[in-house]
């Protein structure tokens, strides 16, 4: 069950809930009921979280795999450098192939990192928006169950 359900099913229980005859518009709630869905609520925090720190591992790893990408094709570059060694003008342009693959790969690298780094910040912002919502909503019923017990 995600918060979402769960922050309905609580908000379902508000609208059911009995008003308390001269109690200026106060009403009566399940308390039960309301403490069960903010265990869930409590519960399924910690998913949230962790699908939070799956991002960040998978940007981790897309670093990583790009990193080694960039190594590899440097490391091609070198190596067909090493083979073009021969005459000063085949030198010259092995030189020139090996900095432009070089150039190309450091680019590529960058435009990776950038782009995971902007992934990862927009997905970790509404990470942020949504346990700040479930936040206010769960204190925004927790002080509903209060103002509901001061009644009784």
């Amino acid at each position: 069950m995600t918060i979402d359900e769960i922050l309905e099913m609580m908000d379902d229980l508000l609208d059911r809930a009995v008003t308390v005859p001269f109690s200026n518009k106060k009403s009566m709630v399940d308390t039960e009921k309301l403490r069960e869905y903010i265990d869930n609520i409590r519960y399924n925090l910690p998913t949230e979280i962790k699908r939070a720190k799956e991002m960040v591992a998978d940007r981790s790893e897309i670093l990583t795999d790009a990193n080694e990408q960039a190594e590899q094709i440097i490391k091609q570059a070198e190596e067909r450098a090493k083979t073009l060694v021969s005459e000063s003008e085949i030198v010259k342009q092995a030189q020139e192939a090996a900095n432009d693959l070089t150039a190309q790969a450091k680019a590529m690298d960058q435009s990776i990192r950038r782009a995971m780094t902007d992934k990862l910040d927009s997905t970790l912002s509404e990470a942020e928006r949504a346990l700040e919502k479930a936040l206010n909503e769960i204190r925004s019923m927790q002080n509903a169950v209060k103002a509901a017990e001061n009644l009784g």
